[in-house]
């Protein structure tokens, strides 16, 4: 009896914590010492790498997130979009509205109330690449454009790739949940050794930054709002205090997991949103925002592959940093966060209702909703005397409180936006806290709690000492260097995941004893 005691606990003890788990926490620890003690420096070599990778290898994250995009809609509407990720007789663990409110909750969430209102309103002050007037009718059709071209299709696309290329491996494949195995067309048997392992490191060091920037852009816009709202002190102390408070809530919700945690507060913070994008649609310029709103998606599909392919050659380098460059960085960062994510909550699905789902449905939410937030703003500066791009000018965090101050119980909508701004940062934060654990520990689906709350202080001590050391503008350079590697990585995945729905057992020879008994089954001919 003790001996199968003794069994029993031996079989239900989470394996020991490998190499891959000390290499990475050990990087980022020394990232915080030297985030802490030599901030100057710090701040000095990632400007310089910045300019670097930017200034020669920018074109890098245009080009292959094109390539990326036309690919998946390739692979969906070919016959391997037939593939599930999972056996074919698997069907999805979670319902399709569950299913979808957490990628968005979870994944992006949070860009919504922090740029919803401040990027389509800083375009019509200052339209991209002079493309109009500013303030001008043009000026807010092309605001909406650049809006939809930095949130949408190419955004969803590389989440795409990693959640079916890691989908495809684990479910189907039955590998590891880790980035590395995936590389098998391309590494061979090196994704078993230390190739392999500094694969699944790097993965994790670029989700960490790419989890602290939303970490420092929450904390900057809960920040705000209770400044302008409340009156509350603004400065680095309170966004300290946000992200110290939101840390320990978001790393007691991955703790209790996908099925209690992640998954109730992206339902909750979901509904939230809807509420708040129809009182919006109402209570404003409906007919306004709807032409605007159309207009400016004929004029993103029509320009879409010039305006994917423009580059900062012609002296617009800086504009390319804090917003195109960074916004592909961003989301080339969060590859493999995302990409764990979709694939442990996909099981079941198709890749055609993958792809569909995964770059359709969220773009179309994200294009509703900063043509209604944005396009009221710019209603009210254009049309009504508003000042909400002289807000926004003044800090980017007050644009969605000062457009909000033109509608009917301005502190409880914008405290609704605050409590908004919250879920999604806990919501996300505790599904990258998950994610981490889970690539640090060998691909382990329930990550023991001592891991995960590791992993909770670390991404919040990160973004702490990332924000103190030069705010948003520390933040950007930081995820888009640390995803400059990533973008290789995303190239082979998609060629891996090629390379291996092609050899798929679903469209291979039928078994010899199926084949007998389809043979058997025939009638017989009758002289």
């Amino acid at each position: 009896m003790a001996r199968a005691t003794a069994t029993t606990r031996r079989h239900t003890t989470s394996p020991p914590l490998g190499s891959v788990f000390y290499a990475s926490v050990t990087l980022c620890g020394l990232f915080v010492l030297w985030a802490t003690l030599f901030t100057e420096n710090l701040n000095a070599v990632t400007s310089a790498a910045l300019n670097r990778v930017t200034g020669e290898f920018g074109w890098v994250y245009l080009v292959s997130s094109l390539g990326v995009l036309g690919f998946l809609i390739v692979l969906a509407a070919s016959r391997f979009g037939r593939i599930r990720l999972g056996a074919d007789t698997d069907r999805p663990e979670f319902g399709t509205v569950s299913w979808l409110a957490m990628i968005l909750a979870a994944v992006m969430g949070i860009g919504l109330v922090s740029y919803g209102v401040s990027e389509p309103i800083n375009h019509f002050a200052e339209p991209p690449h002079g493309l109009a007037q500013p303030g001008s009718r043009h000026a807010a059709v092309v605001a909406l454009q650049y809006s939809f071209f930095d949130w949408g299709l190419h955004a969803w696309a590389i989440f795409a790739v990693f959640g079916i290329a890691l989908g495809y491996s684990t479910h189907r494949k039955g590998r590891k949940g880790l980035v590395s195995p995936m590389l098998r067309p391309v590494l061979g048997r090196r994704v078993d050794g230390p190739v392999g392992k500094a694969v699944d490191v790097l993965a994790i060091f670029a989700t960490l930054f790419g989890t602290t920037t939303s970490l420092g852009l929450g904390a900057l816009q809960i920040n705000g709002g209770l400044s302008r709202v409340f009156g509350m002190p603004a400065g680095t102390g309170t966004q300290v205090l946000v992200i110290a408070v939101v840390t320990i809530l978001f790393t007691i919700s991955a703790i209790t997991g996908l099925h209690k945690g992640i998954r109730f507060l992206s339902e909750s913070s979901m509904g939230l949103a809807g509420l708040l994008f129809a009182f919006v649609l109402i209570a404003g310029p409906s007919a306004f925002v709807l032409n605007l709103f159309v207009e400016s998606i004929g004029r993103y599909v029509g320009d879409f592959v010039p305006m994917s392919l423009r580059t900062g050659s012609s002296g617009e380098l800086a504009w390319m940093q804090n917003w195109t460059y960074f916004m592909l960085a961003w989301w080339i960062s969060w590859g493999a966060f995302v990409g764990v994510f979709l694939a442990r909550i996909s099981r079941g699905r198709t890749i055609r209702e993958f792809v569909v789902a995964v770059i359709g449905v969220p773009s179309a939410v994200f294009f509703l909703w900063f043509s209604v937030f944005g396009g009221s703003a710019i209603f009210q500066d254009a049309f009504r005397g508003g000042h909400v791009a002289g807000a926004a000018a003044q800090d980017s965090n007050n644009a969605i409180f000062a457009m909000l101050e033109a509608f009917p119980w301005p502190t409880a909508t914008s405290s609704v936006a605050m409590v908004l701004v919250l879920l999604f940062f806990v919501s996300g934060a505790d599904a990258n806290t998950f994610v981490l654990s889970m690539l640090s520990s060998d691909g382990e689906t329930k990550p023991r709690a001592a891991v995960l709350a590791l992993w909770g202080g670390l991404t919040g001590v990160t973004a702490i000492v990332l924000l103190v050391a030069g705010g948003l503008e520390a933040l950007q350079q930081t995820v888009i260097i640390t995803a400059a590697p990533f973008v290789v990585l995303m190239v082979c995945l998609a060629y891996s995941l090629w390379r291996e729905v092609r050899e798929d057992p679903l469209f291979g020879p039928a078994p010899e004893p199926a084949r007998a008994e389809r043979e058997a089954e025939k009638p017989v001919p009758v002289a």
